[in-house]
């Protein structure tokens, strides 16, 4: 990557959460990629997604990526509970849930102060990075020009929270369980199993039927995949930032705030950006139909489903070059 970079910390004080508690000492984490303008016109921001830190999402981020550093100046926010931002692993009096809203308006004061932000021209999102694009939309309507929503939505349905709960689940059944999110110690059998049942959901059932973690991912077999690509790879996060970005993810609701009071058609409606809603069509979380009934109630805004059997993953296409030039060829033409 050829592009200039930066990386810092921002320093919030003690922070008021949506919830009415203080998350104390709150701090993002953050990287950039690129020059900003003099007219600071050619800002995007890029949140994290679930269980990702910032140098987890650089692969699309060049210029032949989906993000162009010569064109776009890209923020990257680390999310409150990924580690690198202030977490349970790192606050030993973590206050509960931390919202999506709670990480926009803490990411919106991040940019003013640092670099003099008050208008971003688009936020692209992931997954949870996804659900934060939507909020940054809601939160800040005549601030933002455009948003990329890729496998998200503007609310967590019910049966995304149905698998939300049964993973939470089954970080809370560990012995090493304290309550309120907290571990006496690492839970390693339960975080191996949290793997598991998350791999059945990340990838669609025929991702699975054309044994593509076996062609395409390059496993030796099916067990060796579960354990390599899911297990260890939880197993490198702190099981207490895994069960508290669970939380988040549940959380997830444009409308649940002072602003729109829980109407969901209100929010969407007050969205003046660009919306640009790229579901994959055989997720398994977020439903092309999630994006359908959203799109109705968006001023300006185009559903352009994933053609895709990588599931979830085929909004995060590292190793998929076909899902990859589709996600480059409508991002880079909406962007523009």
């Amino acid at each position: 990557m050829a592009a200039d970079t930066a990386t810092g910390r921002f320093e919030l004080g003690d922070l008021m959460l949506q919830s009415r508690a203080v998350l104390p000492k709150a701090a993002l984490s953050w990287k950039t990629y690129g020059t900003l303008s003099p007219a600071r016109d050619n800002v995007v921001v890029y949140p994290t997604s679930y269980g990702a830190q910032h140098m987890d999402q650089e692969w699309l981020i060049g210029p032949d990526g989906i993000l162009d550093p010569s064109r776009w100046f890209v923020i990257t926010p680390d999310m409150f509970t990924n580690g690198l931002s202030s977490s349970p692993s790192n606050t030993p009096d973590w206050p509960g849930v931390v919202t999506p809203w709670d990480n926009v308006q803490a990411q919106a004061r991040m940019l003013r102060e640092v670099w003099g932000i008050e208008h971003v021209h688009a936020v692209y999102g992931f997954s949870m990075g996804a659900i934060q694009a939507y909020n940054w939309a809601a939160a800040f309507p005549g601030a933002v020009s455009r948003i990329v929503v890729v496998c998200g939505s503007a609310r967590t349905a019910v049966h995304n929270r149905v698998f939300l709960a049964g993973v939470r689940s089954v970080l809370e059944a560990a012995p090493e369980y304290q309550g309120h999110g907290r571990f006496s110690a690492e839970p390693t059998k339960a975080v191996h199993a949290f793997g598991r049942v998350y791999a059945g959901w990340a990838l669609s059932q025929d991702f699975y039927r054309a044994n593509l973690h076996l062609t395409a991912l390059g496993a030796p077999d099916l067990e060796t995949f579960l354990r390599t690509d899911w297990a260890e790879r939880f197993a490198r996060r702190p099981a207490a930032n895994l069960h508290a970005q669970v939380c988040t993810w549940e959380a997830g609701d444009i409308s649940a705030n002072t602003l729109y009071h829980g109407d969901l058609s209100a929010a969407l409606n007050a969205i003046e950006a660009r919306v640009l809603l790229l579901p994959c069509e055989t997720d398994l979380y977020f439903r092309v139909a999630d994006n359908a009934a959203e799109l109705p109630h968006l001023s300006q805004a185009e559903l352009r489903p994933i053609p895709s059997i990588w599931g979830h993953r085929g909004g995060n296409p590292s190793a998929n070059p076909v899902d990859l030039d589709y996600l480059r060829s409508a991002v880079r033409a909406w962007l523009d």
